[in-house]
């Protein structure tokens, strides 16, 4: 809305990149969000806890689907979660509830647990399943589409990566 009316927004995708952090933890995900898809930054934000039960928050993500994640990372990618405070934030205020931001969230707690940023032009495309596997998400070839088109050359998804320890593998 501005003072003519409303004004079409040609690329949402850019006005949620804006001020993308160049830290570790953050990964991009390409999400649906009616029948737009959307390019948004994930944040994860992991610290040895210091009261004995560790802490799991989100906001913008299911925080149950958080501690399943985890538990899926300390299982099949044998990371030590156990003593690790993790939060995890969607930039911007969306509240994602599809599962094809799995990828892109576990991408970030890894990459703030290492303390290593990701690739510039890394974007992840993926649920993740209790077994760890990479699975495919509905309309995948428009969501590489959109990602290519705002720069993002190296996407990672289930025809990348079969599971999480492959696709860890592949970045970090």
């Amino acid at each position: 809305m501005q003072d003519k009316g409303l004004v079409e927004v040609k690329n949402p995708s850019e006005i949620f990149l804006a001020n993308r952090s160049s830290n570790s933890g953050s990964c991009i995900a390409a999400v649906l969000e009616g029948k737009r898809i959307f390019l948004i930054e994930v944040q994860a934000l992991v610290t040895k806890t210091v009261f004995g039960y560790p802490v799991r928050k989100s906001s913008g993500f299911d925080n149950n689907r958080l501690q399943m994640l985890v538990a899926v990372l300390s299982k099949r990618a044998k990371l030590p979660l156990g003593s690790q405070d993790i939060h995890v934030n969607v930039v911007g205020g969306l509240k994602i509830k599809e599962p094809a931001i799995d990828l892109a969230v576990c991408l970030a707690i890894v990459s703030a647990f290492a303390d290593k940023p990701l690739q510039k032009d890394l974007a992840a495309i993926g649920e993740v399943g209790l077994g760890g596997e990479i699975r495919t998400v509905s309309r995948l070839k428009e969501r590489i589409k959109e990602a290519k088109k705002l720069g993002f050359s190296h996407i990672l998804s289930n025809n990348e990566a079969k599971d999480i320890k492959e696709a860890l593998r592949k970045i970090i």
